[in-house]
């Protein structure tokens, strides 16, 4: 995992710098947001402690108060003079009842001195013996005592259904074999009662049982616990324990239902009552924790014989505290969020030009010279170096331009010298190829111009019958004007044929008048003259017609040559095929354009010793032909600049295909470039005329 790690920070600066950039983000934040947590705890924690020992605290104090009350209360009914009275006058138990309702104790009873001992609980000797040995203390508080049921009888009989409380089990709590708590906790007040002289008479015993003590105990509830105290829906309970049993609360055990008689865990026990410390921390209280404090009461004896509790539930304190922490938490994983997005932003302001110069870097090693890194939004170093690069490119750019500037010139002085040598070549074989000819046609000028002469003749006859008809008919010609028409082509293409002859006997002397033709139209012309040959075969014609140039050269020429061409074709194929017809613009770098005719059949093709001698003079390979249609047509083509050329199909069809190139406007063979091999033929007269 770590070599992978370094080899991902290896490939790139741009990770580099995203490490660079985020790892403090990652390491620093969750570990400032864990700390965070920890001490917000603990803070949390140590609030809520100071809280509840502040309200145990509030509690201690009435509770002391009430203790005060007690003994100062049993005390001023002791001295009063009312009391004296009533023990002289006989109305006793009125007084002590009225002054118990005034003072609202539990009970007021008054024992007299010489039957002390016997009248009241032996567990209260110590206590009788303190308050007749010192009758003239001016303050006596009252005290905390535990009393048994039979004790109690003794002093309050009729508080004895309040002993009654049934112990329910709870968990945690120290095992016990009780089933009944009927022990009483009472705050307890001895006062001696003094006659006129100062003389102890008796002694007013004055009390408060706290057993299901509910009032006592909502009191002070309401005074730890006022209504708004406690935030987040908190509740805040207080109880008194006679050991480790709760013997008056307000903690509920269920609804309407007080926990009076469940007990404190076992563990709240050994440190409060066993080790008589304050217990200020969470706890369990019968069926939630609580945030809780507890203190132990002391008898007068100092025995722990009970204790004072206080707290408040801790879940709403639990779930805001929860909720603050994932609040925190939420703030922190913003700012790292938009840390971690401004620092990839800032980042990428240093990795981008570089990223940005290594594809300019890689575009031109591909061959892109042009490529720039062009004006960077930064300002800084990487910006500067990126100007620098891309000057250096422009320097680079400009050098290799200059060398390619040279190496043309070379290649076109080069490329120039060879064509003069081609030229020279080309004019030798010109000449060569003049002289045969010349030979040739010297050879047959002679006959030519006598059968010239003697086809003339029949040819003026015909034509003139054919005027003779068409004024003889009149108007009856209309319905045949047609035939009358192709009757006149024919006679003129006759006329055309014999004066070619002538023509290549003496070029000089012949030339037809050029116009801007549309090939497309000539070969479907041409196709109608032949329709008459192809209606007896079983050949099937395909256009594929997408020349859109004209051409320049002479009507009746041109159509000669195509009909030719097609008629050759026609010939090759008397069992039937396909005769297809293309048409396409061409054009050659540095030469002129035009557009081009190719003629496909499907017959056997063309014999390799064949095509060699395929365009010479009274060369054959039919029975009944003279040799002269495919070297007339060459020449007619050849006059204006073209070409006409021969091989076999390349298209994995057999059959042979002719090419017929045109120029848009007609050239002399030594004015076209002659790269291809394609010599023409001269051109003695150029009239372009409108389409």
């Amino acid at each position: 995992m770590l070599q992978r790690v370094q080899v991902w920070l290896a490939s790139s600066v741009r990770h580099k710098l995203l490490a660079m950039a985020l790892l403090p983000l990652l390491v620093v934040f969750p570990l400032l947001v864990l700390a965070l947590a920890v001490w917000s705890s603990f803070t949390y924690d140590r609030l809520l402690i100071t809280k509840v020992r502040s309200d145990l605290a509030v509690a201690r104090g009435y509770f002391d108060q009430t203790l005060t009350e007690v003994g100062s209360g049993t005390r001023g009914v002791a001295r009063s003079q009312r009391l004296l009275q009533a023990m002289a006058d006989g109305g006793l138990p009125a007084r002590l009842l009225a002054d118990r309702q005034e003072l609202g104790l539990d009970f007021l009873l008054l024992v007299s001195q010489d039957d002390s001992s016997t009248t009241l609980p032996a567990s209260l000797a110590p206590l009788l013996q303190t308050a007749a040995h010192t009758p003239t203390r001016s303050t006596r508080s009252a005290q905390i005592v535990r009393l048994s049921r039979d004790e109690l009888a003794v002093l309050a009989p009729q508080l004895l259904p309040r002993l009654h409380i049934p112990l329910v089990p709870t968990r945690n709590a120290a095992p016990d074999e009780r089933s009944v708590e009927d022990r009483a906790l009472v705050l307890l007040a001895l006062q001696p009662v003094l006659d006129t002289a100062g003389q102890p008479r008796a002694l007013l015993v004055g009390g408060l049982l706290l057993n299901q003590n509910l009032d006592f105990i909502d009191h002070i509830n309401r005074i730890v616990y006022p209504e708004g105290a406690l935030p987040f829906g908190s509740e805040g309970t207080a109880t008194l324990f006679l050991d480790d049993v709760r013997i008056t609360t307000n903690v509920r055990l269920f609804q309407d239902q007080r926990a009076i008689g469940t007990r404190v865990s076992q563990t709240v026990r050994d440190r409060v009552l066993g080790e008589g410390q304050t217990w200020l921390d969470r706890a369990f209280v019968v069926n939630d924790w609580y945030v809780s404090a507890y203190e132990p009461l002391l008898d007068a004896r100092g025995e722990r014989v009970g204790m004072l509790y206080v707290g408040f539930l801790e879940s709403p304190f639990r779930w805001v505290r929860h909720a603050m922490l994932a609040a925190m938490g939420l703030i922190f994983l913003g700012v790292m969020a938009l840390s971690a997005w401004l620092s990839v932003r800032w980042a990428r302001s240093i990795f981008k030009p570089v990223e940005q110069m290594n594809r300019t870097m890689q575009r031109v090693e591909d061959g892109e010279a042009a490529a720039r890194v062009g004006q960077l939004p930064v300002r800084d170093e990487f910006g500067a170096l990126a100007g620098h690069l891309d000057q250096l490119l422009d320097v680079i750019d400009e050098n290799t331009t200059a060398l390619r500037r040279w190496g043309e010139e070379l290649d076109l002085k080069v490329a120039e010298r060879t064509r003069e040598l081609e030229a020279s070549n080309a004019s030798l074989r010109l000449a060569q190829q003049q002289l045969v000819k010349s030979e040739k046609l010297a050879a047959i000028g002679q006959l030519t111009a006598s059968v010239a002469h003697e086809i003339n003749n029949p040819i003026a006859v015909m034509q003139g019958n054919l005027d003779l008809v068409r004024e003889t008919l009149g108007s009856h010609a209309h319905p045949v004007r047609s035939e009358l028409k192709l009757l006149d082509d024919q006679v003129e293409r006759m006329r055309i044929i014999v004066t070619q002859l002538l023509q290549y006997a003496r070029p000089t002397e012949y030339a037809g008048y050029v116009e801007a033709l549309d090939l497309n139209r000539t070969v479907q012309d041409c196709l109608v003259l032949v329709a008459h040959l192809l209606a007896q075969t079983r050949i099937a014609v395909v256009q594929d017609l997408q020349a859109t140039r004209r051409v320049g050269c002479n009507r009746q020429e041109l159509q000669q040559v195509i009909i030719n061409l097609l008629i050759n074709a026609i010939q090759v194929m008397p069992q039937g095929g396909e005769l297809r017809l293309c048409t396409t613009d061409w054009s050659v770098e540095q030469s002129p354009q035009g557009a081009l005719l190719q003629v496909f059949d499907t017959g056997s093709g063309l014999a390799p010793g064949v095509q060699e001698r395929l365009f010479r003079p009274f060369f054959t390979t039919k029975n009944d032909g003279n040799g002269l249609g495919l070297w007339i047509s060459q020449g007619l083509v050849e006059r204006y600049g073209g070409s006409l050329s021969a091989g076999n199909r390349e298209d994995g069809a057999t059959g042979a295909v002719f090419t017929v190139r045109l120029l848009t406007e007609p050239q002399a063979p030594e004015a076209v470039n002659t790269r291809d091999g394609r010599p023409g033929g001269p051109v003695e007269r150029f009239t372009p005329t409108t389409p």
